[in-house]
């Protein structure tokens, strides 16, 4: 068992190590990770090629880890230069949200399916998402998990909402599914049982439509891609998913660099509808050493919708 020794702030923990774990984050031990995926700045210095000289003195964003710091360098090639009217503020959830929601309706594009299925969808990203499908014409099913939740996209448009902790949300999530014919899902809550749920809902939406009977299920293929955790839990896959689906897991990075050229076109499109279809709204701007305390740390933790938090280095 493990022991605890120590008192204040200074304490330590004994426990023996299963070796299958010190096999597993071999990787890991003694590699510094700096943290931060993306931020903005003002460029206060630059190299000495054109590229990185004519940024000099313009705000950008970047996307590579370390953000979390007063100061960062990066090639030219990949700090992203924003309009002449945005702010650091403005740019610094430009990457990750942005670029994700674009993707998902590239996924269903490429893997030839006609609508989306999204999860946690009152989220800064899941309303995003709804801002894309509304304006490029893409039938979208939003899971919410309060009515709350609920309310956050009706005011923002969206058709499909189903709420997850209402007593007919099989029946509802059935119904929004014949109607847009979704058979593509991104789940950002990956334990529990919605994903099974989806699949489930899913193939009753695709039996009902379907002009015969076929013993092993419908013969379309229903996705789920699992690309968030919110739910620590296994995953459950229960019955009647028929024969016809997989999940699997799902990163914006790997996905981006199966793109190539063509990533260029999403970034595009971010900067173009930077302040509109992807402006980010934060509740509170922190320190990076009021990120530290642990009241904040307690508040930032609880992943709360519409509870977005901007550490700005330079405060304090």
């Amino acid at each position: 068992g493990a022991k605890v020794t120590g008192s204040g702030a200074e304490a330590v923990l004994t426990a023996p190590i299963p070796p299958q774990f010190m096999r597993a984050m071999a990787g890991r031990l003694d590699d510094s990770m700096p943290v931060g995926n993306e931020g903005a700045g003002v460029v206060i210095a630059a190299g000495a090629s054109p590229e990185a000289q004519a940024l000099r003195g313009k705000t950008v964003a970047i996307l590579g880890g370390a953000t979390y710091a007063q100061h960062r360098s990066v090639k030219a090639a990949d700090a992203l230069l924003l309009p002449d009217d945005a702010t650091p503020a403005d740019g610094a959830s430009c990457f990750v949200n942005p670029l994700t929601a674009l993707s998902m309706v590239e996924v269903m594009k490429r893997e030839g399916h006609h609508a989306l299925v999204h999860t946690a969808a009152a989220s800064n990203l899941g309303q995003m998402l709804n801002k894309i499908c509304i304006k490029d014409g893409v039938p979208l099913v939003n899971i919410v998990r309060s009515p709350e939740q609920a309310k956050i996209l009706r005011e923002i448009g969206a058709s499909h909402i189903c709420d997850s902790s209402a007593p007919d949300f099989m029946e509802s999530l059935v119904s929004a599914l014949i109607e847009t014919g979704a058979t593509l899902a991104f789940d950002a809550i990956g334990g529990g049982k919605l994903a099974g749920q989806i699949l489930t809902a899913m193939e009753i939406a695709a039996n009902r439509t379907a002009k015969e009977y076929s013993r092993y299920g419908s013969t379309t293929h229903k996705q789920v891609y699992i690309y968030g955790r919110l739910d620590t839990r296994p995953t459950e896959l229960g019955a009647g998913l028929g024969m016809a689906w997989g999940v699997g897991g799902w990163l914006l990075t790997p996905f981006l660099i199966k793109l190539g050229a063509d990533a260029i076109l999403l970034r595009a499109r971010v900067m173009a509808e930077l302040k509109t279809t992807f402006a980010s709204h934060y509740t509170s701007e922190i320190s990076l050493a009021e990120a530290l305390q642990p009241e904040t740390i307690e508040a930032y933790n609880k992943r709360a919708t519409g509870e977005k938090f901007l550490i700005v280095p330079s405060k304090g």
